[in-house]
């Protein structure tokens, strides 16, 4: 995670409603509000609006966003989240956002109406001078929160108001649904072109088994946060680590060759980071999976093992040269 978190909005403080990640709250905001599932390239379009319009007004693009998603409370169930919230907030900081404001959408929330929402969140609490609305956004209560009623919110409490329009790939709107779909379906290619990065896990590196290591290719073991994943398989991949993309292999699965009969599959991504030497134990990776090598399946003994894991090395690095 690029910085760390700090407890506490101040207007929001006593509500507990909210943890601010980046920037504190000396500065006036621009803000955009929403889950911003993926982060994707509808989302980017309109995260490079709020840039251009925090920029003519002087404040710090902020996005409000949300611990998980609001259907989970108002339809009774959700989506499963493309990313989590530390990747999604690592993937707003790429796109420039210096301020983020993580809400608990729980019963309280749910119930503030518009004009609450308003005075609580965006005046009290950031100092709104600017506020960007997605061209479907209804916020606060009973999705009253229209365009028309922000703008009368903000000639009332001095704010400006736009509303962005919806963003469009092969003549359809980019969403969170058709990239779960396609990241299931391990269609990477039409994942990167509605995310507008390739599809990837984020994890913590763990303590494995060193089976890697005695097979000549270390690897850094990770548990998904996410689990919108591609199929089971072998990737050519990118493991980015502190915003630097290293090459890497990337086996996602159960490790057939080494589950007994009586055990239980544990879903794992191994990632042999190529020519790397060094402890990635306990840092944070994101797995970018650029190409799909092979399916994942159980070997007889290990030397045909090792002898694939080379094929599947040299395959990476043919796939990832420049």
């Amino acid at each position: 995670m690029p910085a760390g978190w700090i407890d506490g909005l101040e207007a929001l403080a006593a509500t507990d409603l909210a943890a601010v990640h980046g920037t504190g709250l000396e500065s006036r905001s621009v803000v955009a509000v929403g889950v911003f599932d993926g982060v994707h390239l509808g989302h980017q379009r309109l995260l490079h609006e709020l840039l251009e319009f925090a920029s003519e007004l002087g404040g710090l693009p902020t996005v409000v966003t949300f611990k998980d998603h609001p259907d989970r409370l108002l339809r009774g169930e959700a989506p499963p989240l493309l990313v989590s919230v530390p990747h999604r907030i690592r993937l707003l900081h790429r796109a420039g956002v210096r301020r983020i404001v993580v809400l608990d959408f729980d019963a309280r929330l749910r119930a503030y109406s518009a004009q609450r929402f308003t005075e609580e969140v965006l005046v009290r609490g950031l100092r709104t001078c600017g506020l960007l609305l997605g061209y479907d956004s209804a916020l606060g209560k009973d999705r009253e929160g229209t365009p028309a009623l922000f703008r009368e919110f903000g000639a009332r409490y001095g704010f400006a108001v736009r509303e962005s329009q919806p963003f469009l790939v092969d003549g359809q709107r980019v969403s969170s649904t058709a990239i779960r779909a396609a990241i299931a379906a391990g269609d990477l290619d039409r994942s990167h072109r509605l995310l507008g990065r390739w599809p990837s896990a984020f994890g913590t590196v763990i303590e494995g088994d060193h089976r890697g290591r005695a097979l000549g290719f270390p690897t850094a073991n990770l548990l998904p946060q996410s689990s919108v994943l591609p199929p089971n398989g072998v990737y050519a991949a990118e493991a980015i680590r502190d915003e630097v993309a290293l090459p890497a292999v990337a086996n996602l699965g159960v490790r057939p060759t080494f589950l007994g009969d009586d055990s239980t599959p544990l879903r794992l991504l191994e990632v042999h980071v190529l020519d790397f030497r060094g402890d990635l134990y306990g840092q944070t990776l994101e797995v970018a999976f650029r190409a799909s090598i092979r399916a994942e399946r159980r070997f007889p003994d290990i030397d045909q093992l090792r002898a694939q894991i080379a094929r599947d090395v040299a395959r990476t690095r043919e796939l990832l040269a420049p």
